[in-house]
Order: C-alpha cells, then sequence, then structure tokens
C-alpha cells in the first residue's frame, strides 16, 4: 500500500489507478471493514487524525477530481465521506522528496515521456503536496518502512 504524499497531478496513470484501489482499501481499513492492512505504516497518519474517515475521504476526492480531470471514470459513489473540508495533516519536506525521488524511480521504467517531465532543477525543490497534507520541516517520516528508504539516500 502506497498512499503518497505528493499532488495526484504527479502519478502517471498507473499510480494515479493504484492509489485510488489503495485509498478504497484504506477507507475500508478505517471504517473496520476489512482486517486486511489494519496495521500498514502508511494508515497512521489517517488513523491519527481527528476524522479518520473524512480524512480519507477528502483524500479520495482529490485522487477522483485528478482522474476526472484526465478523463478517467472512477466511481465516486465509492467515497463514503467525501467533504471537501477537513484539518490538513503535517507531512515532512523530507518525505515529499523521499516520494518523489521514489516516482521518479517508477517513471523512469513505466513512463519514460512523463518522466522527462522533470527536469534536474524540479528534483530538488520540495514537490507539492496533496491537498490534505501540509508540509513541515523534517526528514523522511517514521512511519516510511518501504524497502526504498533503506537504499534512497536524501
Amino acid at each position: 500500500m502506497r498512499l503518497w504524499s505528493l499532488h495526484p497531478s504527479y502519478l502517471d496513470s498507473e499510480g494515479l489507478n493504484g492509489v485510488w484501489r489503495e485509498g478504497l482499501l484504506a477507507q475500508a481499513v478505517l471504517l473496520g471493514k476489512t482486517t486486511a492492512w489494519k496495521n500498514h505504516s502508511h494508515l497512521t497518519r489517517f488513523k491519527n487524525h481527528e476524522q479518520p474517515i473524512s480524512a480519507i475521504g477528502f483524500y479520495l476526492l482529490k485522487i477522483h477530481e485528478e482522474a476526472d480531470n484526465r478523463g478517467y471514470k472512477y466511481n465516486k459513489s465509492r467515497i463514503l465521506n467525501s467533504f471537501e473540508n477537513v484539518n490538513p495533516i503535517n507531512v515532512t519536506e523530507g518525505q515529499l522528496k523521499y516520494e518523489f525521488k521514489l516516482l521518479l524511480e517508477r517513471l523512469e521504467n513505466r513512463d519514460p515521456p512523463r518522466y522527462k517531465i522533470f527536469d534536474l532543477n524540479q528534483r530538488e525543490i520540495i514537490p507539492r503536496p496533496h491537498p490534505l497534507f501540509l508540509p513541515i520541516e523534517g526528514d523522511v517520516e517514521p512511519w516510511e518502512k518501504s524497502y526504498w528508504k533503506k537504499k534512497t539516500h536524501l
């Protein structure tokens, strides 16, 4: 499961489809409708939010909006709580940079034209976050357990 902190506009079609599916799974976990993935580290920040179901609903809503902008037909009715206003979740700048580097590794192989959109100068800036997240100073988030973390040096 990867619930990207990055703005959905960065994702290629495979990444956007994947985060939609995984966001729906996260919603099911938070609602107690499945026991699978209930302790996944990416759910930590949603579980810690004062309104976890509203937070994941807002997260999915913004994924749906990006998909809609691209002409994809995601079923919006699958979002059970799609409020337009929820309190943001802090995300560290280190986490955003880490995820951007991880995404670039994936794009290089599966979508080279999209990979080339991001020039070297853009790779050094702090990427835009998903609208749910508010960037703060800091290193990679402590809940990040991806094996890429071990091989990626920021």
